[in-house]
């Protein structure tokens, strides 16, 4: 009891016992062990390493005056923005109107599941929110465990199964690749397959798209492609652009959604009413892309599909299984093959290998079991973005667009990524 007689009981039961979202506590964990002296490389929080494009942080100076409250759905002109950058990067239409504005993808995401009053459907491994935020609001999760073989990612059949038992059910269906926490995303033939399942069911597809730009070949193509009428496609400025802490995400629906958006809206009038007007006008420079935009976009995916490639020799090494990664900057290595060697150091779950390599290495990473994996199973994630990634840019501007960013790159401008992989490795080897 506090001392005002108002006591902790009273807490929404839904919230009661949930934690601090995995990937932000590690970060705070991070932190306090720099600050008591310790060395510390962050590999747990998904943070974009590079800096947000200069013509971006340009046009939000510009725009550091505009003081007025915007449209709930969003500035105008951004959404058309953001309708004319999915026409030219997927070939998708989309209305302005159908395009929702709101302070980060995360924000939105909970206003679906709020006015949407349906299963949550997520493949696991998956994000750290998805499921936290339906367990706050009251929804039932459905976690649909996918297979190391199959890179981690959902099959059409696996889907099928899901949906066979009750096929009337409403139930949104989350979709994220390239994809966090494993680094893999889905060819345009398995979309199409998946996308066949959640027409028969009548799915409301939520596609994930945050990390669309970073994957490596710039070839990603968006299940929206082949089921239109029944996807809403997440996306924002934290991951492509580097501006996490800016706050501004964007969800586009198509037509045949507009009660959902209308809805979505409603509840966003009466919450956080808008999103930050500078920051609209800067993401409309952001959205509307151009030379220098694409230049960053080649560069950053250049300096992190090196940084993969030596994330996956570095685990492949020690005899784990892993294809090559396809985007983003997250591995989901699984130590299973090690089992016998970590057993002998008291070494049984996911969490026990996160906490003994902290304590030991100083290298931060998260267990599987916060992505909805069991514990016993010896997964967990790493995001690969310890470095200071303006320098990285930099850098690689300086090497020929015909030339593959080199390792002597790599140990000069993400030096503390490979010191952490070389720890981790010698300490798994030990």
């Amino acid at each position: 009891m506090t001392p005002n007689g108002i006591h902790e009981k009273h807490l929404n039961l839904n919230v009661r016992g949930l934690p601090l979202s995995a990937t932000l506590q590690i970060n705070e964990l991070s932190n306090e062990l720099i600050a008591a002296g310790k060395q510390v490389y962050k590999l747990g929080l998904g943070q974009s390493p590079f800096p947000v494009p200069q013509v971006v942080v340009d046009e939000l100076k510009v725009n550091a005056h505009q003081k007025d409250y915007l449209p709930v759905r969003g500035l105008p002109a951004l959404q058309q923005a953001v309708v004319n950058y999915f026409e030219r990067a997927q070939s998708l239409a989309f209305l302005p109107q159908h395009v929702l504005v709101g302070p980060g993808s995360k924000e939105l995401m909970f206003v679906l599941q709020l006015v949407y009053y349906g299963d949550l459907v997520i493949p696991t491994p998956s994000w750290v929110s998805y499921a936290p935020q339906a367990h706050i609001i009251g929804r039932h999760v459905r976690w649909v465990p996918t297979r190391a073989e199959n890179k981690w990612l959902l099959t059409a059949d696996e889907l099928d199964r899901v949906c066979a038992d009750d096929p009337s059910k409403p139930r949104i269906v989350i979709l994220n690749y390239p994809n966090n926490p494993t680094g893999y995303s889905y060819s345009e033939a398995q979309l199409k397959d998946l996308a066949e399942v959640a027409r028969k069911y009548r799915i409301i597809m939520l596609s994930d798209e945050i990390y669309g730009e970073l994957q490596f070949d710039g070839g990603h193509h968006s299940i929206a492609r082949h089921y239109p009428e029944g996807t809403i496609i997440s996306s924002g400025m934290s991951k492509w652009c580097g501006a996490g802490g800016w706050r501004l995400g964007v969800f586009a629906a198509p037509k045949e959604l507009e009660w959902l958006v209308k809805g979505m809206a409603t509840v966003a009038s009466e919450t956080y009413t808008s999103t930050s007007a500078p920051i609209q006008y800067a993401a409309v420079r952001a959205f509307n892309g151009g030379v220098t935009i694409e230049r960053y976009l080649w560069h950053s995916r250049r300096v992190l599909k090196a940084l993969s490639a030596r994330v996956h020799a570095a685990f492949t090494g020690l005899g784990l299984h892993m294809a090559p990664l396809d985007g983003g900057f997250y591995a989901f290595p699984d130590f299973s093959p090690l089992r016998d060697q970590l057993a002998v150091r008291g070494i049984h779950s996911s969490t026990q290998l996160c906490t003994r390599m902290l304590e030991e290495t100083g290298v931060a990473i998260l267990p599987g079991t916060c992505f909805g994996r069991p514990e016993h199973e010896l997964t967990a994630r790493l995001a690969y973005v310890d470095f200071d990634g303006s320098r990285a840019l930099a850098a690689a501007e300086q090497v020929p667009n015909d030339q593959q960013i080199s390792e002597e790159f790599l140990h000069r401008n993400c030096d503390k990524v490979i010191t952490a992989l070389e720890r981790m490795v010698d300490w798994l080897k030990s």
